[in-house]
């Protein structure tokens, strides 16, 4: 009999007036959808621990330019953008780990060319944070911490 493990985050915004949009799907299955994040999101979400690779993505939409207010020197001021903390897996805390293992796809708003970088539990601009990994969840954790 398979055991289920709980993925779990938070995930907050610094300008909960600005309306960006927040997509997370486990395996290309939406676990949560919101049009507009105006409080800190907390999802917890049961999944099989059954031999297999598995995809959770973040992806954050809505952004307009006016969620950024930049100086006359170019100096970004403040700005709208989503955090991703708290990240756990069965109850162990994996932030290092994420920080490591994501993959944040963007194109800075369509401002310039599409790049992958590593997501230190920021997004900025409309993109994709990805982080792969495989169960059972504790042959993962040794393979990478």
């Amino acid at each position: 009999m398979s055991e289920q493990i709980t993925l779990g985050f938070t995930v907050a915004s610094t300008d909960y007036s600005a309306p960006l949009g927040l997509r997370v799907s486990l395996d290309q299955n939406i676990i949560y959808e919101s049009n507009h994040v105006n409080a800190p999101v907390e999802i917890q979400h049961q999944l099989l621990d059954d031999e297999g690779e598995h995809e959770l993505t973040f992806e954050m939409f809505g952004k307009q330019p006016e969620h950024t207010t930049i100086d006359d020197a170019g100096n970004i001021v403040s700005d709208a953008v989503l955090n991703i903390s708290t990240v756990e897996l069965d109850g162990i805390d994996i932030n290092y780990l994420f920080q490591q293992l994501t993959v944040y796809h963007h194109d800075f708003n369509g401002t310039q060319a599409a790049i992958e970088e590593k997501c230190y539990g920021t997004m900025g601009c409309n993109g994709t944070v990805r982080l792969k990994f495989t169960s059972p969840i504790y042959l993962w954790f040794l393979e990478n911490m």
